[in-house]
């Protein structure tokens, strides 16, 4: 098991905490909780709206697909810390830190 902590582009929205275990993805702990990341495809790797950036833990991940690759360099503001939450499963147990971009300008779900 491990942590992983968001952080928020918008500056209303405070950091916040939960604990993850190993074949969880960030997107499936961000809707658990309640924490709002547009996953407009239903999180199969079909669109960039759960795009997120790593801070930190991105060898605690799974390795990024071609496929993956492809969705996250047509996400707004793609960065080389970026992924795509809904493919982003821990492998293996230690600390995430993610960067969840503003979300008041996508449309989705």
């Amino acid at each position: 098991m491990g942590k992983i902590k968001f952080l928020f582009e918008q500056k209303d929205k405070a950091p916040q905490e939960f604990e993850m275990e190993e074949g969880e993805s960030i997107l499936d702990i961000a809707l658990d909780n309640d924490i709002d990341l547009n996953h407009n495809c239903g999180g199969v790797c079909g669109c960039s709206t759960c795009h997120v950036y790593i801070q930190k833990g991105v060898d605690l991940l799974q390795e990024m697909t071609d496929k993956e690759e492809d969705f996250v360099d047509r996400a707004r503001n793609p960065k080389i810390n970026s992924r795509l939450a809904c493919q982003s499963v821990l492998e293996e147990e230690g600390d995430i830190e993610v960067i969840i971009p503003d979300q008041s300008q996508i449309i989705g779900h």
